[in-house]
């Protein structure tokens, strides 16, 4: 009796309190559900795409997410590409740690999508395209003609090309003229193309090929030498040359570099097709040609980011090198608290012990590695941490195996873990190779993923990563002896062999004392740098 009381009281006060409870459990659901909801469309508004976060590195080590990244660049990138062609195009915003200071001008963005739609209407098996090879080949060749073309022609190693190929697309894009690669067997595969629903590249039949006769008959300097051309002729009446052959590489004379006085400039707009051979970032003397300087101005209001910017836009790594940057990414650099790139570039033969030691003191003294202690082995490091990564990137792998064996053998005296990685060691140079130029391709691209970079002097290779990185390196120079590396104070990549012309004074200058912008290089005092 007691038990059947209890039992039958507990029922019915658990039968009269239950609406209530049930009440207030339906509010709370209904509530929830409502803020969920509201959770859910706000996430929505800055979802990201699956593959983007698939392939990001924020899906290395991390559970939470983050805020959208801007993958057009701020609007340098153009949206009518789609994600499959070119996975790095869409992907690249994610695996930077932060976003670029270097903000693309509005009147860049609007040139750009102008040079896409010219490029679209003149570009490869379009009948304006066929129309001025026709041209061309009957010798009738003029400016007069809808399209106008430059042809790029490699010389040199890969960082040679990249900076080149920058230049004559900033030429192309200061004149209205269309930007073609003869490309090579050696570039086949490395990079996305540049511009929506068209070629860069020169078709295989293209009727023109380099030969040191275009140098005699259709060389530009050549021409001026012997008379044979003026900036001032009458090219109506005058028995031209279908097309002229620029000669830009390092080793050219005061002829082949007046193609950088206005008047030249002039008289190249005159001629529909032109052929450049380049191993030169010469798109800085574009900034001492009177014509240029307000367009320039506008295009590039900080002068330090103009490689940044045009290579940025132009330079994605194709699927297959993407897929190197990223597994290599991925594997040991995604987790590293911060990024130090090492680039390692020797041009002379030099003693391996001092020049490692020069190296090592140079990201020790600029406080960009911690020191080790040489004596107490026991110090403790820190649990749970993440590790300080180094990339290094040499055609030897000594200076790998000296970095690495410092870190492994003695602890930091801070007691962080540094992780010292070199994705390939290929001892020589081989730019006739399509592979060689893939993995150097994506050893460039992961330097630019940097926190800091050390590079090489007179480097191409190294400007090419700071470059893209948008970072100011330190450079492996010494300019006195009390320093050992120096910060540049330009990201920009040196000029090494400028004109030494003055086209208005007509006479030789120093010309890196004609512009405040434009100063010479800490790594090659030849040469000169925009600076702003």
């Amino acid at each position: 009796m007691f038990e059947g009381r209890t039992l039958g009281y507990g029922l019915a006060r658990s039968l009269f309190v239950f609406p209530f409870l049930a009440l207030a459990l339906l509010l709370i659901v209904l509530s929830g559900a409502h803020r969920s909801l509201s959770l859910d469309l706000l996430l929505s508004s800055y979802a990201v795409p699956s593959e983007a976060v698939t392939n990001s590195s924020c899906s290395a080590g991390s559970s939470t997410a983050e805020p959208p990244k801007d993958e057009l660049l701020g609007g340098l990138m153009s949206v009518a590409f789609d994600g499959a062609s070119c996975l790095s195009r869409h992907q690249s915003a994610w695996y930077r740690r932060k976003p670029s200071n270097h903000t693309p001008s509005p009147y860049l963005i609007r040139r750009l999508r102008r040079y896409e739609a010219l490029h679209k209407k003149c570009g490869p098996n379009t009948k304006l395209y066929r129309k001025a090879v026709e041209q061309l080949v009957s010798g009738t060749s003029t400016a007069a003609a809808e399209c106008n073309y430059v042809v790029w022609v490699p010389s040199d190693g890969l960082g040679n090309r990249i900076i080149s190929i920058a230049s004559a697309f900033l030429y192309a894009l200061l004149n209205d003229k269309v930007l073609l690669l003869h490309r090579t067997d050696d570039m086949g595969d490395l990079f996305c193309e540049p511009f929506p629903e068209t070629s860069w590249v020169l078709p295989s039949d293209f009727p023109v090929r380099y030969s040191w006769v275009l140098e005699k008959d259709h060389g530009y300097g050549n021409l001026l030498k012997n008379k044979l051309l003026s900036s001032d002729m009458d090219t109506a009446n005058a028995s031209l040359p279908a097309f002229l052959y620029l000669h830009l590489v390092h080793s050219n004379d005061e002829f082949d570099k007046m193609f950088y006085c206005e008047e030249g400039q002039q008289l190249l707009r005159k001629f529909s097709w032109l052929l450049l051979r380049s191993n030169q970032y010469f798109a800085p003397a574009f900034f001492l040609v009177p014509e240029f300087e307000t367009e320039l101005s506008l295009l590039f209001p900080e002068k330090t980011a103009v490689f940044h910017h045009l290579g940025t836009y132009l330079f994605h790594p194709s699927n297959t090198v993407w897929g190197y940057i990223t597994r290599y990414y991925e594997a040991y650099l995604a987790n590293a608290k911060s990024r130090l790139g090492i680039q390692i570039r020797l041009f002379r033969r030099a003693h391996f012990d001092s020049h490692s030691d020069y190296i090592i003191d140079c990201a020790l003294t600029k406080r960009l590695l911690p020191n080790v202690n040489l004596t107490d082995t026991a110090l403790p490091t820190i649990t749970g941490a993440k590790p300080r990564s180094v990339l290094v990137t040499s055609l030897r792998s000594g200076y790998f195996e000296k970095l690495r064996s410092m870190y492994y053998e003695h602890a930091t005296t801070t007691g962080e873990v540094i992780s010292v990685h070199q994705p390939s060691h290929e001892e020589e140079q081989h730019s006739e190779k399509l592979n060689h130029n893939m993995k150097a391709f994506a050893e460039i691209y992961l330097l630019s993923l940097s926190d800091a970079l050390i590079t090489s002097p007179f480097s191409t290779f190294g400007y090419v990563a700071q470059g893209l990185g948008g970072l100011r390196p330190w450079l492996l120079v010494r300019p006195d002896d009390h320093d050992l590396c120096l910060h540049s104070t330009s990201m920009e990549p040196c000029f090494h062999f400028p004109p030494s012309y003055d086209c208005k004074a007509r006479k030789k200058v120093d010309i890196g004392s004609v512009a405040p912008y434009l100063r010479h290089c800490e790594d090659f005092p030849h040469g000169v740098r925009l600076f702003d």
